[in-house]
């Protein structure tokens, strides 16, 4: 299973000839290829797998990823700990 992240693109610069970005991820900031989304800027969201900006998304988009990626943690760490999942 393969699993895509959303993330702010916080800048946009050229690394040896690629459209390069970095991406805020909850305040972990990595670096991606902005190579298949030329029409993307400062401010947008991307979807990013291994290293590169799929597609882009509105912000209540991404936000609502990201609430599930959240409840799917806290319903994990529940079993974890061998409780009832919150």
């Amino acid at each position: 299973m393969c699993l895509a992240v959303p993330g702010k693109i916080m800048e946009i610069y050229d690394r040896d000839g690629l459209r390069m970005g970095r991406l805020d991820f909850g305040g972990v900031l990595r670096e991606a290829c902005l190579t298949y989304v030329p029409e993307a800027r400062v401010g947008d969201y991307g979807i990013v797998h291994v290293g590169f900006v799929l597609n882009l998304l509105s912000e209540s988009e991404a936000q609502a990823t990201l609430e599930t990626l959240r409840q799917i943690v806290d319903f994990e760490d529940g079993l974890a700990g061998g409780g009832e999942p919150a």
